[in-house]
């Protein structure tokens, strides 16, 4: 059964950067796009204009949330899931989004996949200037969930950025892009994975207030860089209340860049 002829799935129909783009996500199942999407995709620089992977696409927040603030990029969005990559097809398919629809499109495969099965599900060598990633980050112990669907966006399996970096590294050119957004805790794995692949490396901790723990991590890397790890500022979501603050406003509406470029 192809995407197309599949039974349509419970759904809402949301609305990000202010209507500039629409997202159709599963109402009771899987996973709902949210802020990590919005942050991940203000990794790339505003003045990208080059062929971007969004990895673990789910239903498409982040590879659009690309789209709509760089005008010249073009996004591939790369999901497993055939029920998610059905509400990627249906949100690509949604009257809002037309204006982004000659830009973006929709790849089924399997990041995890390596050589030449990688290839040959369309992941082809050097393919991509930038990949961005939100893979499943929890423990078990953290999201246990009877939903299937939902347990394979949010849990983490043994050796995942492993996986993913590898193949990250693979399908971008030399001295390109690489982004991704995970738990503070998964750092020395990451940064193990991206060793001999990516450096350079950018961090942007994520608090949810100024006197809390970060909760997040934005990582930003270039294919074959040299350069030392950087911390920079953090950024702070809520200031007071449950308002976001101007910076996180800018950054979850796609007026800047998370790391100013």
């Amino acid at each position: 059964m192809t995407i197309a002829e599949r039974e349509p799935a419970a759904h809402t129909t949301d609305a990000f950067h202010r209507g500039n783009f629409w997202l159709v996500q599963p109402r009771d199942a899987g996973h709902r796009a949210g802020m990590d999407a919005l942050m991940l995709a203000a990794a790339v620089p505003s003045d990208f204009r080059g062929h971007l992977a969004d990895f673990g696409a789910g239903a498409g927040a982040a590879g659009l949330a690309v789209a709509s603030r760089c005008p010249e990029a073009s996004v591939t969005l790369v999901e497993q899931s055939p029920e998610m990559a059905d509400f990627a097809s249906r949100t690509l398919q949604h009257e809002g989004n037309t204006h982004l629809g000659s830009r973006v499109s929709l790849l089924v495969a399997d990041v995890t996949l390596t050589g030449k099965a990688r290839s040959e599900a369309g992941l082809t060598q050097n393919a991509f200037d930038f990949v961005i990633m939100n893979p499943p980050f929890n423990t078990a112990r953290d999201r246990s969930t009877p939903d299937e669907l939902r347990r394979q966006a949010h849990v983490m399996e043994d050796g995942l950025f492993e996986s993913w970096l590898r193949s990250a590294a693979a399908v971008v050119r030399p001295r390109g892009g690489l982004a991704l957004i995970a738990r503070p805790q998964s750092l020395p794995q990451i940064l193990a994975a991206l060793a001999g692949r990516f450096g350079s490396a950018e961090i942007v901790p994520i608090h949810p207030r100024s006197d809390a723990a970060a909760i997040r991590i934005v990582l930003r890397a270039r294919k074959g860089a040299r350069g030392a790890l950087a911390l920079c500022p953090p950024l702070i979501l809520h200031e007071h209340g449950h308002k976001l603050s101007p910076r996180a406003d800018d950054v979850s509406n796609g007026r800047g860049s998370l790391f100013g470029d």
